[in-house]
């Protein structure tokens, strides 16, 4: 990722394929455009962004999959890894509202996966993305958990060589286009600012020449591009050498900045009772370094999002917390925005009371203490997880109750394959849970593990796995699914204690 300077303009010129473009306000009008993909600044524009891979992938935020910049002619960002559902990779600023990205893209391996680029990205899985698909076709898609909407599609031939892929964003209109002809455009019903992203799902592909700019500034490049080269190929051989000064100035970053303070009040603070209601947030602060919490901590509601080293939503499994608890802390009253890292680490027993997950990174929490361990979830909610809500990595029992989750993946999962295992129990009642899932919990049946559930409303999902059980291992291999539903013995519930609705 590279934020273009005026400085830059003599090294630019010497680059290869040098695309540089700006990116401004919602509504910046004006640029200008020059054959063969290269694109002068406005001198009203605030911000630049390319990416050509020439000097590596630096400032993408991975999440999931196998990346890593390979030279095919010229250096490109390959992802590798076929087997990964969801692989993605992050740049810019959550605040970009208005603007076009656009990348080439080359199927490697599709299969029956997909490959494209995305635009608005406001969580790890909210996004508007245009993808081939090994089908055969593209797609531009609303992405919202695993809910995915179609906005447009077209019939596209040779997905093993390179095309141009490219989002228009302006207001609620979002378009999408393949090699400069428009296959699709819909109304947005996302957030409206987001992040920009490369994205594969089941497959492998490459990916080259990210540029970001203002709407208009892209068509017209489009335009220029395509009356002056016959293939993708011929553009990714061209030379670009830009020669008007360039005025454009980097993206303002946040200056915003939060203390974490070591530890908290050692005395505990009264806490309200837990509720259903999705609180307002009374205020932001951005964590750049995990807040350790060794008594009581009472947010206010206050909404805590991770920034530098804690900016991500990956599923990158080694990344820190917003907040460690030690043996015996309380948090409460706290909203984990976007981007939430890896949302709540408990180092012992602890309480999480009205704790809100506005868009689960790589889990919401989980949980690491010793056999005796008391874990209780009560009150608060989770949104937009991939894959887990609650990780029980450690021993003893965890308790959520008065609880809702949407999109997500699971909302409990006892490790299948953690170094050290124990016999773990987890307790849900009184919980809502909305949209399309894998299961609602997961357990160990030949490690003991049991789940007693009672008073779980399932919203959308009438085939959702309610207790999955598997045999799960120490060697670190993916563990194996063994069986699901009421057993009496590992899985507790009844029918009576599940309603679908």
């Amino acid at each position: 990722m590279r934020h273009v300077h005026p400085d830059d303009a003599l090294a630019a010129s010497r680059r290869r394929r040098r695309m540089i473009t700006t990116l401004g306000a919602a509504g910046a009008a004006g640029a200008v455009t020059a054959l063969v993909a290269v694109l002068v600044p406005n001198a009203s524009a605030s911000t630049s962004f390319d990416a050509n891979f020439e000097d590596g992938a630096s400032g993408w935020t991975k999440s999931g999959g196998t990346w890593a910049v390979v030279t095919d002619g010229s250096k490109v960002y390959q992802q590798s890894k076929t087997d990964s559902e969801i692989a993605r990779v992050f740049a810019g600023e959550t605040s970009w509202a208005d603007y076009s990205v656009q990348a080439k893209v080359k199927g490697v391996k599709l299969g029956t996966g997909l490959a494209g680029v995305a635009a608005r990205a406001s969580g790890s899985s909210t996004m508007y993305r245009l993808a081939l698909l090994g089908a055969g076709k593209a797609e531009l898609q609303a992405v919202k958990g695993s809910a995915v909407s179609v906005l447009g599609s077209a019939t596209v031939s040779g997905l093993t060589a390179w095309h141009t892929l490219r989002i228009d964003a302006s207001g609620s209109t979002i378009k999408g286009y393949v090699d400069g002809t428009a296959i699709g455009s819909g109304t947005g019903v996302l957030p409206g600012t987001g992040r920009i992203g490369l994205i594969t799902s089941f497959a492998s592909a490459e990916f080259d020449d990210v540029v970001v700019s203002p709407v208009a500034a892209a068509s017209a490049s489009a335009t220029a591009t395509k009356t002056a080269t016959a293939s993708p190929t011929a553009t990714k051989t061209a030379t670009a050498s830009p020669t008007a000064t360039k005025t454009a100035t980097a993206s303002p970053t946040k200056t915003a900045s939060a203390t974490p303070t070591a530890t908290t009040s050692a005395t505990p603070t009264a806490t309200a009772s837990a509720s259903t209601t999705w609180p307002t947030a009374k205020g932001d602060k951005p964590v750049t370094a995990t807040i350790a919490v060794t008594g009581s901590f009472d947010g206010g509601n206050v909404r805590y999002s991770g920034s530098g080293a804690l900016g991500t939503a990956s599923q990158d499994e080694d990344q820190g917390p917003l907040f460690e608890l030690a043996d015996g802390a309380t948090l409460s009253n706290v909203i984990l925005g976007d981007p939430a890292a890896d949302g709540v680490h408990c180092k012992g027993s602890c309480t999480l009371t009205n704790v809100w997950w506005e868009n689960v990174g790589e889990d919401a929490a989980t949980f690491k203490g010793g056999t005796s361990a008391v874990y209780t979830v009560n009150g608060g909610g989770a949104k937009g997880a991939d894959d887990k809500v609650f990780q029980h990595n450690g021993g003893g029992t965890l308790t959520i109750k008065n609880f809702q989750v949407s999109d997500y993946g699971k909302l409990y999962r006892s490790c299948g394959n953690c170094k050290t295992q124990y016999k773990r129990s987890v307790v849900v009642q009184n919980v809502i849970a909305t949209g399309k899932a894998k299961a609602l919990v997961g357990i160990n049946t030949n490690f003991g593990d049991t789940a007693t559930l009672s008073g779980i409303t399932v919203v959308g999902s009438a085939d959702l796995k309610v207790c999955v059980k598997f045999k799960g291992n120490s060697t670190g291999a993916e563990p194996t699914e063994v069986g699901t539903g009421p057993d009496g013995v590992n899985c507790k519930y009844s029918a009576s204690d599940v309603t679908f609705k």
